[in-house]
């Protein structure tokens, strides 16, 4: 397989303040020939790094993330896509993978899952539900669309889905003063998006939700295997949620006007 841009596929990152992550990523795509950062206005060196490595960067006031990823659709310039976050990176063996797809002339689905192996504070996490985790990041672009959603848009697709056989490596949190950064974003956002689905606070959800999803994670899903890493994602994930419905019972209560936080 060759190293080289010949390959037609558009790969498409939303990026906010990544200057740390966006170079490694873009260098572990440089294959394909069709590079479009879509940058939410960040105050560090993103848009420096990232117009080093390829021409189409598009800096764009943030509407969430699903929004920024339709923006990024179009302006692609084929047909199969390829969708990654800042702080992933697209190794050998998938790169193969990947190309060896798009030389073939018969392909069976239009859409491909791959497993994302995630790096959590020093470790790569086995369990917690988190792995293989697999998620939707290569297809036709004409058969699927981003959900308007500001935090964790999906893709809407009615196509059957293929698996990829290779993992997909996912540096998430380095430390946890970066993990609580994202927390209070996206929590926020999330409050937001469920505000706007007219979705009313609930007890329950405060109470019931955020126990359960750790017992699900750490017990039912053997984060207990990953040792203290898994202990505190569990725990955190737990956090994250109990927060979330927080927030939108500070919204009912009209106690906020509004998001602070962006991608």
């Amino acid at each position: 397989m060759s190293g080289l841009a010949s390959y037609p596929l558009s790969v498409i990152i939303i990026t906010r303040n990544e200057e740390h992550n966006i170079t490694d990523c873009l260098q572990s795509v440089k294959w394909a020939n069709d590079l479009i950062v879509v940058d939410a206005q960040s105050s560090d060196k993103t848009v420096e790094r990232a117009r080093a490595l390829t021409e189409k960067v598009f800096v764009v006031a943030w509407r969430g993330y699903g929004e920024a990823k339709n923006y990024a659709l179009q302006h692609t310039q084929h047909d199969w896509i390829l969708w990654l976050d800042a702080d992933e990176r697209v190794t050998t063996e998938l790169t193969n993978e990947i190309q060896m797809l798009l030389d073939s002339p018969n392909k069976q689905y239009e859409a491909y899952e791959v497993a994302r192996r995630a790096y959590f504070i020093g470790k790569w996490i086995q369990h917690c539900g988190w792995y293989p985790g697999y998620v939707v990041r290569l297809f036709r672009k004409d058969k699927v669309k981003f959900s308007t959603s500001r935090v964790h848009e999906k893709l809407e697709f009615r196509v059957e889905k293929g698996r990829l056989s290779q993992d997909l490596l996912h540096y998430t949190d380095e430390n946890l003063f970066y993990y609580f950064s994202k927390l209070n974003r996206y929590t926020s956002l999330a409050a937001v998006d469920l505000n706007e689905q007219r979705r009313k606070f609930s007890l329950t959800d405060l109470l019931i939700k955020p126990p359960f999803l750790f017992v699900k994670m750490y017990i039912l899903r053997r984060g207990f295997l990953d040792g203290m890493h898994g202990l505190v994602l569990s725990l955190l994930s737990a956090a994250y949620v109990f927060i979330k419905y927080a927030k939108l019972w500070e919204r009912s209560r009209g106690s906020t006007s509004s998001t602070h936080g962006k991608a």
